[in-house]
Protein backbone atom coordinates (compact mmCIF):
# COMPACT_ATOMS: atom_id res chain seq x y z
CA UNK A 1 0.00 0.00 0.00
CA UNK A 2 1.50 3.61 -0.90
CA UNK A 3 1.76 6.05 1.93
CA UNK A 4 2.79 9.80 0.82
CA UNK A 5 3.27 11.09 4.51
CA UNK A 6 3.81 9.54 8.10
CA UNK A 7 2.41 11.92 11.20
CA UNK A 8 5.47 12.92 14.29
CA UNK A 9 2.99 13.42 17.11
CA UNK A 10 6.38 14.36 19.47
CA UNK A 11 5.52 16.42 22.29
CA UNK A 12 2.44 18.59 23.41
CA UNK A 13 -0.10 19.88 20.87
CA UNK A 14 -1.65 22.32 22.99
CA UNK A 15 -0.89 26.10 21.61
CA UNK A 16 0.01 27.42 24.41
CA UNK A 17 2.75 25.10 24.61
CA UNK A 18 4.42 25.53 21.21
CA UNK A 19 6.26 29.17 21.89
CA UNK A 20 8.33 27.52 24.78
CA UNK A 21 8.80 24.26 22.62
CA UNK A 22 10.24 25.82 19.81
CA UNK A 23 12.07 28.52 21.78
CA UNK A 24 13.84 25.61 23.71
CA UNK A 25 15.03 23.09 21.11
CA UNK A 26 15.92 26.07 18.82
CA UNK A 27 18.58 27.37 21.41
CA UNK A 28 19.58 23.89 22.14
CA UNK A 29 20.30 23.71 18.74
CA UNK A 30 22.14 26.33 17.85
CA UNK A 31 24.27 26.31 21.38
CA UNK A 32 24.82 22.78 19.93
CA UNK A 33 25.73 23.53 16.49
CA UNK A 34 28.02 26.58 17.72
CA UNK A 35 29.32 24.88 20.20
CA UNK A 36 31.30 22.14 18.01
CA UNK A 37 31.87 24.79 15.43
CA UNK A 38 34.21 26.04 17.78
CA UNK A 39 35.51 22.98 18.72
CA UNK A 40 35.93 22.13 14.74
CA UNK A 41 37.28 25.62 14.23
CA UNK A 42 39.90 25.40 17.23
CA UNK A 43 41.24 22.21 16.32
CA UNK A 44 41.77 23.46 12.67
CA UNK A 45 43.23 26.91 13.61
CA UNK A 46 45.55 25.31 16.34
CA UNK A 47 49.04 23.26 15.24
CA UNK A 48 49.34 21.84 18.59
CA UNK A 49 45.98 20.15 18.29
CA UNK A 50 46.85 18.57 14.93
CA UNK A 51 47.13 14.76 16.90
CA UNK A 52 45.17 11.90 16.85
CA UNK A 53 42.95 12.97 19.52
CA UNK A 54 41.63 15.78 18.16
CA UNK A 55 41.63 14.27 15.01
CA UNK A 56 39.34 12.10 16.24
CA UNK A 57 37.44 14.91 18.20
CA UNK A 58 36.75 17.20 15.79
CA UNK A 59 34.91 14.29 13.20
CA UNK A 60 32.48 13.47 16.86
CA UNK A 61 31.73 16.99 16.90
CA UNK A 62 31.00 16.78 12.70
CA UNK A 63 29.30 13.78 13.59
CA UNK A 64 27.29 15.78 16.64
CA UNK A 65 26.33 18.73 14.51
CA UNK A 66 25.28 16.10 11.75
CA UNK A 67 23.58 14.14 13.98
CA UNK A 68 21.21 16.85 15.81
CA UNK A 69 20.16 18.31 12.39
CA UNK A 70 18.67 15.10 10.97
CA UNK A 71 15.85 16.28 13.59
CA UNK A 72 15.67 19.41 15.41
CA UNK A 73 14.96 21.38 12.31
CA UNK A 74 12.41 19.30 10.85
CA UNK A 75 10.45 19.79 14.42
CA UNK A 76 11.15 23.30 14.47
CA UNK A 77 9.17 23.44 11.28
CA UNK A 78 6.50 20.96 12.45
CA UNK A 79 5.60 23.45 15.70
CA UNK A 80 6.06 26.63 13.59
CA UNK A 81 4.06 25.86 10.88
CA UNK A 82 1.31 23.77 13.24
CA UNK A 83 2.12 20.74 10.74
CA UNK A 84 2.75 17.12 12.26
CA UNK A 85 3.44 15.62 8.59
CA UNK A 86 6.28 14.24 7.00
CA UNK A 87 7.13 12.96 3.74
CA UNK A 88 7.29 9.33 3.18
CA UNK A 89 10.64 9.69 1.33
CA UNK A 90 11.59 12.73 3.67
CA UNK A 91 10.83 9.96 6.64
CA UNK A 92 12.80 6.93 5.32
CA UNK A 93 16.20 9.64 4.54
CA UNK A 94 15.81 11.29 8.28
CA UNK A 95 15.55 7.74 9.35
CA UNK A 96 19.06 6.80 7.50
CA UNK A 97 21.12 9.94 8.44
CA UNK A 98 20.06 9.43 12.04
CA UNK A 99 21.65 6.04 11.73
CA UNK A 100 24.51 6.66 9.75
CA UNK A 101 25.50 9.98 12.73
CA UNK A 102 24.56 7.79 15.41
CA UNK A 103 26.36 4.77 14.37
CA UNK A 104 29.43 7.21 14.06
CA UNK A 105 28.80 8.47 16.92
CA UNK A 106 29.38 4.83 18.62
CA UNK A 107 32.43 4.10 16.59
CA UNK A 108 34.29 7.39 17.08
CA UNK A 109 34.22 6.67 21.13
CA UNK A 110 35.57 3.69 20.61
CA UNK A 111 38.38 4.72 19.10
CA UNK A 112 39.08 7.66 20.69
CA UNK A 113 39.05 5.31 23.79
CA UNK A 114 41.87 2.97 21.60
CA UNK A 115 43.77 6.60 21.36
CA UNK A 116 43.81 7.04 24.87
CA UNK A 117 44.97 3.09 25.28
CA UNK A 118 48.18 3.49 22.80
CA UNK A 119 48.96 6.91 24.65
CA UNK A 120 49.05 5.99 28.27
CA UNK A 121 50.25 2.34 27.96
CA UNK A 122 52.64 2.50 24.58
CA UNK A 123 53.66 6.12 25.42
CA UNK A 124 57.33 5.55 23.03
CA UNK A 125 55.49 3.88 20.29
CA UNK A 126 52.31 6.08 20.17
CA UNK A 127 53.39 8.80 17.46
CA UNK A 128 54.25 5.19 15.04
CA UNK A 129 51.17 3.12 16.04
CA UNK A 130 48.54 6.11 15.65
CA UNK A 131 50.38 7.94 12.42
CA UNK A 132 48.05 9.48 9.71
CA UNK A 133 47.16 6.65 7.40
CA UNK A 134 45.45 4.50 10.79
CA UNK A 135 43.79 7.24 12.11
CA UNK A 136 42.25 7.95 8.56
CA UNK A 137 41.53 4.73 8.16
CA UNK A 138 39.79 4.24 11.41
CA UNK A 139 37.45 6.86 9.89
CA UNK A 140 36.82 6.02 7.17
CA UNK A 141 36.01 2.49 8.20
CA UNK A 142 33.63 4.08 10.77
CA UNK A 143 31.94 6.07 8.03
CA UNK A 144 31.87 2.89 5.67
CA UNK A 145 30.40 0.52 8.56
CA UNK A 146 27.79 3.14 9.58
CA UNK A 147 26.58 4.00 5.79
CA UNK A 148 26.05 0.57 4.74
CA UNK A 149 24.34 -0.48 7.78
CA UNK A 150 21.80 2.44 7.80
CA UNK A 151 21.29 1.70 3.93
CA UNK A 152 20.48 -1.81 4.44
CA UNK A 153 17.86 -0.79 6.96
CA UNK A 154 16.73 2.26 4.81
CA UNK A 155 16.16 -0.41 1.68
CA UNK A 156 14.37 -3.51 3.73
CA UNK A 157 12.12 -0.34 5.03
CA UNK A 158 11.36 0.53 1.77
CA UNK A 159 9.60 -3.27 0.63
CA UNK A 160 7.18 -2.31 3.90
CA UNK A 161 3.63 -1.66 3.72
CA UNK A 162 1.93 0.64 5.88
CA UNK A 163 -1.97 0.44 5.63
CA UNK A 164 -4.02 2.60 8.63
CA UNK A 165 -1.57 3.64 10.86
CA UNK A 166 0.74 6.53 9.88
CA UNK A 167 1.12 7.85 13.18
CA UNK A 168 5.17 7.81 14.90
CA UNK A 169 5.05 8.93 18.24
CA UNK A 170 7.97 10.31 18.50
CA UNK A 171 9.49 13.72 17.33
CA UNK A 172 11.34 12.28 14.53
CA UNK A 173 11.12 8.77 12.07
CA UNK A 174 12.51 6.02 14.36
CA UNK A 175 13.00 2.72 12.76
CA UNK A 176 11.79 0.70 15.87
CA UNK A 177 8.96 3.07 15.43
CA UNK A 178 8.41 2.72 11.62
CA UNK A 179 8.26 -1.33 11.94
CA UNK A 180 5.91 -1.61 14.68
CA UNK A 181 3.70 0.46 12.70
CA UNK A 182 3.61 -1.42 9.73
CA UNK A 183 1.30 -3.93 8.33
CA UNK A 184 3.75 -6.41 6.69
CA UNK A 185 6.05 -8.93 7.83
CA UNK A 186 8.98 -6.98 9.32
CA UNK A 187 10.42 -10.03 10.32
CA UNK A 188 13.97 -9.79 8.14
CA UNK A 189 13.81 -5.84 9.45
CA UNK A 190 13.90 -7.01 13.52
CA UNK A 191 16.28 -9.59 12.55
CA UNK A 192 19.29 -7.15 11.32
CA UNK A 193 18.10 -4.63 13.47
CA UNK A 194 18.69 -6.96 16.91
CA UNK A 195 21.74 -8.63 15.18
CA UNK A 196 23.83 -5.36 14.01
CA UNK A 197 22.52 -3.37 16.57
CA UNK A 198 23.94 -5.82 19.49
CA UNK A 199 27.02 -5.75 17.00
CA UNK A 200 27.72 -1.99 16.83
CA UNK A 201 26.42 -1.52 20.59
CA UNK A 202 28.62 -4.61 21.95
CA UNK A 203 31.56 -4.45 20.03
CA UNK A 204 32.53 -0.88 20.31
CA UNK A 205 31.60 -0.63 24.05
CA UNK A 206 33.49 -3.80 24.63
CA UNK A 207 36.94 -1.99 23.17
CA UNK A 208 35.91 0.83 24.92
CA UNK A 209 36.14 -1.53 28.37
CA UNK A 210 39.25 -3.40 27.56
CA UNK A 211 40.78 0.08 26.41
CA UNK A 212 40.06 1.56 30.20
CA UNK A 213 40.40 -1.47 32.20
CA UNK A 214 44.14 -1.57 30.82
CA UNK A 215 44.84 1.95 30.82
CA UNK A 216 43.65 1.57 35.04
CA UNK A 217 45.61 -0.73 35.38
CA UNK A 218 48.92 1.20 33.30
CA UNK A 219 47.67 4.74 35.88
CA UNK A 220 47.83 2.03 39.14
CA UNK A 221 51.53 1.01 38.85
CA UNK A 222 52.87 5.11 38.06
CA UNK A 223 54.75 5.69 40.85
CA UNK A 224 53.43 9.20 41.85
CA UNK A 225 50.20 10.46 42.88
CA UNK A 226 50.41 13.19 40.46
CA UNK A 227 51.98 11.47 37.43
CA UNK A 228 48.61 9.18 37.87
CA UNK A 229 46.90 12.64 37.87
CA UNK A 230 48.10 14.15 34.96
CA UNK A 231 47.61 10.28 32.90
CA UNK A 232 44.02 9.92 34.21
CA UNK A 233 43.17 13.58 33.54
CA UNK A 234 44.53 13.05 29.29
CA UNK A 235 41.21 10.85 29.19
CA UNK A 236 39.05 12.19 31.97
CA UNK A 237 36.76 14.38 29.26
CA UNK A 238 36.63 11.29 26.90
CA UNK A 239 35.11 8.99 30.13
CA UNK A 240 32.92 11.60 30.75
CA UNK A 241 31.45 11.55 27.15
CA UNK A 242 31.29 7.59 27.04
CA UNK A 243 29.27 7.39 30.25
CA UNK A 244 26.75 10.27 28.94
CA UNK A 245 26.43 8.95 25.63
CA UNK A 246 26.10 5.19 26.40
CA UNK A 247 23.45 6.31 29.67
CA UNK A 248 21.50 7.96 27.72
CA UNK A 249 21.36 5.56 24.90
CA UNK A 250 20.91 2.62 27.91
CA UNK A 251 17.77 5.02 29.04
CA UNK A 252 16.27 5.21 25.32
CA UNK A 253 16.84 1.11 25.21
CA UNK A 254 15.02 0.83 28.73
CA UNK A 255 12.13 3.27 28.24
CA UNK A 256 11.62 1.41 24.24
CA UNK A 257 9.43 -1.04 26.33
CA UNK A 258 7.24 0.81 27.93
CA UNK A 259 4.10 2.61 25.68
CA UNK A 260 5.58 4.53 23.19
CA UNK A 261 3.71 7.56 24.07
CA UNK A 262 4.98 7.47 27.19
CA UNK A 263 6.95 10.56 28.62
CA UNK A 264 9.71 8.23 29.97
CA UNK A 265 10.87 7.43 25.98
CA UNK A 266 10.12 10.91 24.89
CA UNK A 267 12.27 12.24 28.04
CA UNK A 268 14.90 9.67 26.89
CA UNK A 269 14.89 9.97 23.34
CA UNK A 270 15.49 14.08 23.86
CA UNK A 271 18.42 13.67 26.20
CA UNK A 272 19.84 10.76 23.82
CA UNK A 273 19.10 13.38 20.53
CA UNK A 274 19.89 16.96 21.96
CA UNK A 275 21.48 17.13 24.75
CA UNK A 276 24.27 14.96 24.80
CA UNK A 277 25.44 16.04 21.52
CA UNK A 278 24.94 19.57 23.22
CA UNK A 279 27.25 19.41 26.17
CA UNK A 280 30.10 17.39 24.66
CA UNK A 281 31.22 20.50 23.59
CA UNK A 282 30.70 22.16 27.37
CA UNK A 283 32.82 18.39 28.19
CA UNK A 284 35.94 18.85 26.36
CA UNK A 285 36.19 22.43 26.46
CA UNK A 286 35.78 22.93 30.49
CA UNK A 287 38.03 19.95 30.98
CA UNK A 288 40.63 20.27 28.89
CA UNK A 289 43.12 22.92 29.27
CA UNK A 290 44.75 22.55 25.29
CA UNK A 291 41.23 23.04 23.87
CA UNK A 292 40.77 26.08 26.37
CA UNK A 293 43.38 27.91 25.57
CA UNK A 294 42.70 26.59 21.54
CA UNK A 295 39.50 28.50 21.87
CA UNK A 296 40.66 31.32 23.77
CA UNK A 297 42.92 32.22 20.29
CA UNK A 298 40.38 31.61 18.66
CA UNK A 299 37.98 34.33 19.83
CA UNK A 300 40.80 36.31 20.15
CA UNK A 301 41.55 36.22 17.06
CA UNK A 302 37.75 36.25 15.63
CA UNK A 303 37.43 39.54 17.83
CA UNK A 304 40.60 41.20 16.58
CA UNK A 305 39.44 40.61 13.06
CA UNK A 306 36.24 42.46 13.66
Amino acid sequence: TSISKFFLLGFSQDPEHQPILFGTFLSMFVVTVLGNLLIILAIISDSHLHTPMYFFLSNLSLADICFTSTTIPKMLVNIQTQNRSITYAGCITQMYFFMVFGGMDTFLLAVMAYDRFVAICHPLHYLVIMNPRLCGLLVLVSWFISLMYSLMQSLLVLRLSFCTNWIIQLFYCELAQALTIACSDTLANHILLYIVTGLLGIVPFSGIVFSYTRIASSIMIIPSADGKYKAFSTCGSHLSVVSLFYGTDLGVYLSSGASPSSWKGMVASVIYTVVTPMLNPFIYSLRNRDIKTALQRLLRRILYVQ
